[in-house]
């Protein structure tokens, strides 16, 4: 069963008091260098970072009573696992968090600072799942799922929701929303929503070049792996889900790539002309309209900043 507007709906009268309504800002500059007009959604000032706590959290207070006395588990060295980690300890969940060894240290410190119990295991996914089918096993945890997971799904789609609303309040009313692509999980929720509320407004999803498995996965019908992992994007590095690619095959519109050198000079200008901090994963969707400003001009377009979780020791 795919999941409808009316989950969006619900997930956000569940979540909204434990979340950020994030900003949208808007640059004169950046809408004359690119000839169209950029409503830019800040979930880089999300709790957590980024846009997952929504899902995150959506999943947490859906839990069954057993659920919650048991817990919850993920294998994650990013995003969901602080936001998963945060969501339970403010609903008083134990979460079992299985990290590779190699994760960033700040990372693996944010994550203990959410009072999540961190279980190490080497840096490759067979270990990742073996360890996390253990604390299942062992502990009766709940897995919580970053991306093919009803729930996360429908906490997604809150942003892009947050997006339209605000927008359409103050009569722009958007031709086009951009949305990164990983796994799936804020793109198919996008779609659910977008599709819903504004049926003529195009959706179009953001990949790297070197994992551009959602491209191809669309263009063949099936789920195909990405071949390398070879991109600055760290957060987009994911195969995409079975339930994200039944939605995103339905919906969407157009599915777009960008390499890391433009990816880099998106970061930039939106550090530099913004005054505001984002992770790669979220510069994609300004690099494909700079890289493609003819295709686009005159538009007014949502772009949804998946966060700003960015070390930034790596940019020296």
């Amino acid at each position: 069963m795919l999941p409808e507007f009316k989950d969006v709906e619900n997930a956000h009268d569940l979540i909204r008091s434990q979340i950020h309504r994030t900003a949208i800002f808007t640059s004169k500059l950046i809408d004359e260098m690119v000839g169209s007009n950029l409503f830019f959604k800040c979930e880089n000032f999300q709790k957590t970072g980024s846009f997952k706590i929504r899902g995150a959290t959506n999943s947490i207070l859906n839990l069954s009573e057993e659920d919650r006395t048991n817990g919850v588990v993920a294998h994650s060295s990013g995003n969901h696992a602080q936001a998963l980690a945060y969501a339970a300890r403010e609903n008083d969940i134990k979460a079992y968090i299985i990290m590779p060894s190699n994760a960033p240290e700040v990372k693996i410190n944010a994550v203990r600072d959410y009072g999540a119990e961190i279980i190490f295991c080497e840096p490759n996914i067979d270990a990742r799942e073996r360890e996390t089918n253990k604390v299942i096993k062992e502990k009766g945890a709940k897995l919580i799922h970053p991306y093919d997971y009803f729930n996360t799904i429908c906490g997604q789609g809150t942003a892009a929701k947050e997006l339209i609303e605000d927008c359409t309040s103050s009569h722009n009313e958007l031709d086009y929303i951009f949305t990164p692509i990983g796994g799936g999980g804020l793109m198919s929720g996008t779609l659910i929503t977008t599709k819903t509320l504004l049926p003529n407004c195009k959706v179009i999803g953001v990949e790297p070049e070197e994992v551009d498995d959602a491209l191809r996965s669309w263009n063949e019908g099936k789920i195909v792996k990405n071949e390398t992992t070879n991109t600055i994007c760290d957060g987009l590095l994911t195969n995409l889900g079975e339930l994200n690619f039944k939605i995103i095959n339905k919906y969407i519109d157009d599915i777009l790539t960008v390499n890391d050198d433009e990816v880099r000079e998106a970061q930039l200008l939106i550090m530099q002309r913004m005054k505001i901090i984002i992770e790669p994963s979220s510069a994609v969707v300004f690099a494909s309209i700079l890289k493609n400003k003819d295709r686009f001009e005159n538009k007014k377009i949502g772009l949804i900043l998946s966060g700003g979780n960015y070390d930034i020791k790596l940019s020296k």
